[in-house]
């Protein structure tokens, strides 16, 4: 714990700094990559979508010795369509398929009765429409447009309109690369995903701006120096605010990862499958967003500003006059006086003189002493 702790110190001091904005181009490439990956799953193979949004029918038979395959078999052949079998926690199953006929779904029944053992009349039967699958959507995209409206004015006013900008386009990635995870691994899509997917705005959005507020703090003032960039400013809030995003993603993700390797895997309950896998994926992708992508893409937008060019124009020229400046002797080589000049060092944003003293070089001359006798006179 003690070297992790000297770790966190040391980043948040800018003694030790990863340069994450300086790896923009890497950072781009594996989002690119992830991106491509799953907007091509969501266009070639689309989402598999749930009953509630496409309409069916569902059929729930008690506890007994049919197997999942059986149950799929004797309703396969009643309706001639795929169906999804899913064995809940009380050992009982969950048959979904397309829409059926009354006489389809009393057929149904009278053959998984038959043949899992159990009496017809003890098979629940829930068919649903589209319809409500449609308003479900609606209201979630709804719900999305005017979140995302608020937080684009909130960003804009708190901190300024690029960083709004940034914000929203990690924001757009998150969820892209949530929706298309639901793509690739043929996940079904329920309202519960619909649900996960909201959540999951406000944990990307958090990261985000702790990081933000943290460029802003580091950057205030900074076009009245000639010290540190805004680029590198922007990279020394990640690194400080680096521990406190693990550490919070670590956390939230624990409990997720529980509820979605144990709760639905071993118990098999889908509904909280459906639920911790946009959880999952996307306080990940938030977390890795919100490092990766929001800074860097942030310091390139401030980067085409005039202010911000002529800032780097100005910390460029010093630096490569300090360059020269170090190259010359100093005093006591050649028999003149040594640069005393200043330098200051900038850490967390503020400005702390550092004080460099050339001293001359060779043996210091003691003053002579005058001989006991003479002093006696």
């Amino acid at each position: 714990m003690s070297k992790l702790r000297d770790v966190a110190h040391n980043l948040y001091a800018g003694q030790v700094s990863y340069d994450f904005v300086g790896k923009t181009k890497m950072w781009y490439a594996i989002s690119g990559v992830i991106l491509a990956l799953t907007l091509g799953s969501l266009i070639f193979r689309g989402l598999n979508l749930g009953i509630e949004f496409k309409g069916g029918a569902e059929f729930q038979v008690p506890s007994s010795s049919c197997s999942i395959e059986q149950a799929r078999t004797t309703v396969d052949e009643v309706t001639g369509a795929e169906s999804i079998v899913t064995q809940l926690g009380d050992g009982s199953l969950r048959i979904q398929t397309a829409t059926v006929t009354n006489d389809q779904g009393l057929a149904i029944t009278k053959e998984l009765g038959q043949e899992c053992g159990v009496p017809p009349n003890n098979i629940d039967i829930q068919v649903v429409g589209p319809t409500w699958g449609s308003e479900v959507s609606k209201k979630a995209l709804q719900g999305l447009v005017v979140f995302l409206i608020l937080v684009s004015i909130f960003m804009a006013i708190y901190f300024e309109w690029r960083m709004a900008v940034a914000g929203l386009v990690a924001l757009a990635h998150d969820l892209i690369i949530t929706i298309g995870v639901y793509s690739i691994l043929g996940f079904e899509v329920t309202p519960a995903t619909a649900i996960g997917v909201l959540t999951i705005l406000g944990y990307s959005l958090y990261d985000t701006v702790v990081v933000f507020d943290k460029v802003k703090e580091n950057t205030a003032g900074i076009l009245g120096q000639s010290r540190i960039t805004y680029a590198e400013a922007a990279n020394l809030a990640i690194n400080q605010t680096l521990i406190r995003s693990i550490n919070t993603s670590i956390v939230a993700l624990l409990p997720v990862a529980a509820i979605l390797f144990v709760g639905a895997g071993l118990l098999g309950a889908g509904t909280l499958k459906d639920l911790a896998l946009a959880l999952f994926v996307g306080m990940a992708a938030g977390t890795y967003s919100s490092i990766c992508v929001a800074t860097p893409f942030l310091v390139q937008l401030k980067d085409r500003s005039p202010e911000i060019q002529a800032l780097e124009r100005r910390v460029m020229a010093r630096r490569r006059k300090s360059t020269n400046a170090a190259g010359e002797p100093e005093a006591g080589v050649d028999g003149t006086d040594g640069d005393d000049e200043s330098v200051p060092a900038t850490t967390g944003g503020r400005d702390r003189p550092v004080s460099r003293t050339v001293t001359e070089s060779g043996v210091r001359q003691q003053p002579k002493r005058q001989a006991r006798s003479r002093r006696k006179q």
